[in-house]
């Protein structure tokens, strides 16, 4: 019989509209999206789109070969820089950078630039060098050294320290302009009128005369390192403190951080082939459509350098990109969304799955350098290999295909194997290695009195795990102990989809058994999860002595509670077993684990860590689907909307998904195949620091305890990712190691399986 507790909370959620519950969570930081409901707006079409690559090039390793100054590609698509210490170039299709100049003449280089007739000009320390039909010429008539070179279609502008001469055809002639002898950069407008910035302003030069632009309503500061000109005509000066446009010689807009330039240090302005502006500064390259909508490109992920000095683009569109720490080569190829997910599962099989089918990450020996990988093992071994065995069911009923049908099984035998291995009756492993493997994560150690003092002082809840390793009876493995809350979501969660939507007859009651040995042994021990040493693990806390009753316990209650009822349920409709329902209905009626569901979304800010967001987001699809008591799945249904309106970025493809797979409501499609497209096929998990940029700003929100920007980076501006990880933090990456692909290829085949992406 129904409790007056469960009424009472099913009548609490009906009596408020879902907005108004929204507007009152102190952790949501606006209305939840509005639900999509036309066909239109819930399918999107595979079609070819532009993928974007970086491909990264070091000169030489010597220092002041890869502080690049000036880039340029010629009409053969070779690259010409301009260095610290001399000119390079590099043939299309090769990966080594000859020397152009040598002996006595090399030296400190400035600019390069080709003319229209392919000849290409190298401004250096001691003067200008002519490249042209295979043949190196030094030109006469210059006063070095020369910083700065451009082209007006007829002839060229040099310009330096010591003055500018213009050349058509013939010699070099001295242009008596008077400027600032600070020469930033130059560039000549559609009339071949030639502008210059310089330390002291913006320069003017037409007919013998000039006119300096340098006050605050002119530019953003006179201070003009950049110069360029978009296919309008409008003039753009990158300025200390932003980028100044103008227009018939007037101020039209400014650029600052606020409109998304990442630093103040302006460096270079290049236009693309295809109109777009790309702004070079000390934290990246920016690049500006026509609506002066933005895209940033920094890190290591897409830069050998966030400084970037100059950019160039060559026939077939890719920038090429000078930087104080080598080339960055930004390439473009058209994919579609099935192109990617070859890439990405072709990069899943041949590396990321270890015997006995283990999915994870890899270990780089070198940081950063993906020709030293290895095998590496994690806390989450368990937990991670679920989402990739959830993924591997969605492909199956796709795609029907036989291949994903044998994989999802292998996954399946993997993480029954890690309760099979610990030679108990439920306990299972966190992971397990070869028995041959000299290095793990968190080996075995002992603690002195004072370190146990220490952990126990920064956590009460601390348990001193002094065994974490321990080896197999057949001697083949080493099995990995004190397993947490988090690998148990991840566990029931890939045995429900597994379920669902893979497995055969014979396969189903492999994991009705499995579940219910667990799911036995939890009950038998009072709802903790005991290790070989008799005591619960550190984290895998469910009983209501402790959840209920225990301080140190209170910010798991609502979580935890979620959690033992779905396993309860769970276990209820594999096996048909009355007495899990018995004990589902005594937590409720008895222990008030439903009151403590009831919070889930309004927990403490101090408890609240994003984490919590994926572990329920495994759980709801399978609660959804076995609760049939109608007032119970009201509440249940209430609490989904709660939890997805705290959402509003729709920033966790994961729980887009599994809110549509549990109710039948596609929601957030734009930013799923927004990140789906923008994700880059690099997965190494390149350090992303936020708190070098200036055109976002740090915040606490949505979690605490953390650190933020607060706007979210798109998937091309974040490490690589996993969906536990907060996108919001300021600094995120690991040099070390390379991601598995499944953080694509699963939201990917779910939403193939809602028919949200259609081939």
């Amino acid at each position: 019989m129904m409790s007056n507790m469960i009424r009472n909370l099913v009548s609490f959620f009906m009596l408020i509209p879902c907005c108004l519950i929204v507007l009152n969570l102190g952790s949501c930081r606006e209305k939840h999206n509005r639900e999509v409901s036309s066909q239109e707006k819930t399918t999107y079409l595979d079609t070819p789109f532009v993928q974007e690559f970086h491909d990264g090039y070091l000169v030489s390793k010597e220092k002041k070969d890869n502080e690049v100054r000036s880039i340029v590609a010629d009409k053969s698509s070779n690259i010409w820089i301009a260095t610290a210490s001399g000119i390079f170039r590099k043939e299309s299709g090769s990966r080594d950078w000859i020397p152009v100049i040598s002996g006595a003449e090399r030296g400190p280089a400035y600019a390069v630039v080709v003319n229209p007739d392919g000849a290409v000009l190298m401004g250096t320390w001691n003067g200008i060098y002519r490249f042209y039909h295979n043949q190196l010429r030094k030109e006469a008539g210059i006063n070095p050294p020369v910083s700065i070179l451009c082209n007006d279609g007829e002839g060229n502008f040099a310009l330096g320290p010591n003055g500018i001469w213009h050349s058509k055809g013939g010699g070099w002639e001295a242009q008596n302009y008077s400027i600032a002898r600070s020469v930033r950069d130059a560039a000549l407008d559609d009339q071949g009128n030639l502008w210059i910035g310089t330390d002291a302003g913006l320069y003017l030069c037409q007919n013998g005369k000039t006119t300096l632009f340098q006050n605050t309503d002119e530019l953003i500061s006179c201070y003009v390192k950049a110069v360029s000109f978009t296919p309008g005509g409008d003039l753009w000066a990158g300025v200390m403190g932003g980028v100044s446009i103008r227009k018939n010689e007037k101020l039209v807009k400014n650029l600052t951080p606020r409109e998304g330039i990442p630093s103040a240090n302006v460096n270079c302005i290049s236009r693309s082939t295809d109109g777009q502006m790309w702004v070079g500064t000390d934290v990246g390259v920016v690049r500006f459509a026509g609506d002066f909508s933005h895209s940033l490109r920094f890190s290591r992920r897409w830069l050998m350098d966030d400084k970037v000095n100059d950019v160039a683009f060559d026939r077939e569109g890719n920038a090429w990109i000078a930087t104080d720490h080598g080339v960055s080569a930004i390439r473009r190829k058209m994919m579609t969304m099935a192109d990617k997910q070859a890439d990405f599962y072709g990069q899943l099989m041949r590396k990321h799955i270890r015997p006995p089918w283990t999915c994870g990450s890899l270990r780089l020996d070198i940081p950063g350098d993906t020709a030293t990988w290895r095998h590496s093992d994690d806390d989450n071994d368990g937990e991670y290999t679920s989402g990739y065995l959830a993924m591997e069911s969605f492909r199956y009923a796709v795609t029907k295909d036989p291949d994903a049908k044998i994989k999802a099984r292998k996954a399946f035998e993997f993480l029954k194997y890690l309760q099979t291995v610990t030679g108990t009756e439920g306990f299972f492993a966190r992971s397990i290695v070869p028995a041959d493997w000299t290095s793990v994560n968190d080996a075995n150690r002992s603690y002195t009195p004072q370190q146990l003092a220490e952990e126990l002082v920064k956590d009460p809840r601390y348990k001193p795990v002094e065994t974490r390793w321990r080896k197999s009876k057949d001697g083949k493995w080493l099995w990995k102990g004190d397993t947490s809350t988090d690998e148990m979501d991840g566990h029931m969660m890939g045995y429900f989809f597994y379920y669902e939507l893979a497995a055969d007859q014979e396969e189903k009651a492999l994991i009705r058994d499995h579940v219910k040995k667990i799911i036995d042994q939890l009950i038998e021990t009072k709802y903790n999860l005991i290790d070989l040493d008799g005591l619960p693990t550190h984290w895998a806390i469910w009983s209501p002595e402790q959840i209920n009753h225990d301080p140190d316990w209170a910010s798991e209650r609502s979580i935890n509670s979620f959690e033992l009822l779905t396993y309860l349920k769970l276990a209820g409709h594999l096996t048909g077993d009355e007495k899990y329902e018995k004990e589902y209905r005594r937590l409720i009626d008895q222990e008030g684990y439903l009151e403590n569901v009831s919070r889930l979304n309004k927990k403490n800010p101090a408890w609240q860590i994003y984490f919590d967001r994926t572990l329920e987001g495994y759980l709801f699809p399978i609660i959804m689907k076995y609760e049939t008591d109608p007032k119970l799945k009201l509440f249940y249904n209430q609490l989904i909307e709660e939890w997805m309106a705290c959402q509003p970025a729709g920033e966790n493809l994961i729980n887009n998904l599994t809110y549509a797979y549990a109710t039948g409501k596609i929601v957030n499609v734009s930013q799923t195949i927004e990140f789906l497209r923008d994700a880059p096929l690099d997965l190494v998990d390149w350090p992303i620091n936020h708190l070098l940029r200036e055109d976002v700003r740090m915040v606490r929100s949505p979690i605490l305890e953390e650190i933020q920007i607060s706007d979210l980076p798109p998937a091309s501006e974040r490490a690589t990712v996993r969906w536990d990880k907060n996108p919001w933090s300021a600094i995120q990456g690991n040099l070390t190691q390379v991601r598995e692909p499944v953080f694509w290829l699963w939201p990917y085949w779910m939403a193939r399986y809602q028919g949200i992406i259609r081939n």
